[in-house]
């Protein structure tokens, strides 16, 4: 059977992104590096919100729920930012990873050679940075109960609830120390033990997890703000990063930084079974939608974590990864990553060159 693939270009840049990595994915079909796959495309965020007045329409999410893998662009843009909590773009996206059952986001901070110069850090800081940082996508504080606005002695009160059950932390904890043992064999885990019961809990699991099912792997706590420093001041000490949807959030938006540009970062969000829903991390990037400046390549690497984790094509992702590679080796830079003296290219053009290397 053909695998099934939902496209969602949502808002912003999106549509100009997954543009380009739809033609990734149909020239590997065309070479023959990849089995045919049926492509479906829906709309969630602002555009759904235009077309049907909800973030994420019945239809869209029928076809996720039957989909071997979702690629998404981006949600969201100004002229939805006073919308009620309930109907704005962000919650579309939300609701759709709640709904999949994608629990575990894994976002890779790698630094390719060719951009050592554009990170904010000294170049022997980042020279060959490749951290992977594993967030738990549907609980934590994002979905807690009771959550909202109050009244409380004459003035409103906000509340969140940061919550986690011993199984979230477990399911979690499972896929960090899976991909460690893909990798160097490292895993820090990071919370807060020192000031909340959920990081106290959270480092309790993950201590008897890793004695009892992955001794192989070594295994270090971390506060989360001595996290974020040791990220700017020592960024290769870490391999893999564990913990949770608040902290993760942070952790990995600063790692990007890193790399030279979060235009440069995927990710991919995965339940128990290897489905997933593959994103750019970028966001929507209003002020310079429809003006083919872009950059495209972290939606393109998306594709290349989708074959490699939910289409089991391996040897097509190490295709796009190294085409990747040689198109900013050969110095082609969208305005994102380029630096003094050289020649900005856009999205589309960018793109191209990648199907070129392909």
């Amino acid at each position: 059977m053909n695998k099934r693939l939902l496209l969602l270009p949502g808002d912003g840049i999106g549509p100009e992104v997954i543009a380009q990595a739809e033609k990734v994915l149909r020239t590997l079909v065309t070479a023959g590096d990849l089995p045919c796959i049926d492509i479906t495309t829906g709309l969630i965020g602002g555009c759904a919100i235009d077309m049907h007045g909800t973030p994420l329409p019945d239809d869209t999410l029928a076809m996720a729920q039957h989909a071997d893998a979702v690629l998404l662009g981006a949600v969201g843009a100004p002229q939805y930012d006073n919308l009620p909590n309930d109907k704005k773009p962000e919650l579309g996206l939300l609701s759709l990873r709640q709904a999949m059952g994608v629990f575990a986001n894994l976002r890779p901070a790698i630094c390719h050679s060719a951009l050592v110069h554009s990170s904010s850090l000294k170049p022997d800081l980042v020279a060959g940075l490749d951290i992977l940082i594993v967030r738990e996508l549907i609980g934590g504080i994002y979905f807690g109960q009771p959550r909202g606005i109050i009244e409380e002695n004459g003035e409103r009160v906000g509340i969140n609830t940061m919550r986690y059950a011993e199984h979230e932390i477990i399911r979690l904890g499972r896929a960090a120390f899976a991909a460690a043992r893909r990798r160097q064999g490292r895993l820090c885990s990071v919370e807060k033990a020192n000031v909340l019961e959920v990081g106290m809990l959270w480092r309790d699991v993950m201590t008897v997890l890793g004695r009892d099912e992955f001794p192989d792997i070594e295994l270090s706590h971390m506060y989360a703000d001595n996290a974020a420093m040791q990220l700017v001041r020592a960024p290769k000490q870490f391999d893999v990063i564990a913990t949770g949807n608040l902290f993760g959030d942070v952790l990995s938006d600063a790692a990007a930084m890193l790399t030279g540009s979060i235009g440069m970062l995927p990710s991919a969000s995965l339940d128990d079974k290897g489905r997933g829903l593959y994103e750019p991390v970028h966001g929507s990037a209003p002020d310079i939608a429809g003006q083919d400046k872009a950059n495209p390549l972290a939606a393109i690497l998306s594709v290349e974590m989708m074959l490699r984790y939910s289409l089991n094509a391996s040897v097509a992702a190490d295709k796009v990864s190294a085409a990747v590679r040689q198109t900013l080796n050969d110095n082609y830079r969208t305005a994102d990553i380029a630096g003094d003296g050289d020649s900005i290219i856009g999205c589309a053009a960018m793109g191209q060159k990648v199907l070129d290397y392909l």
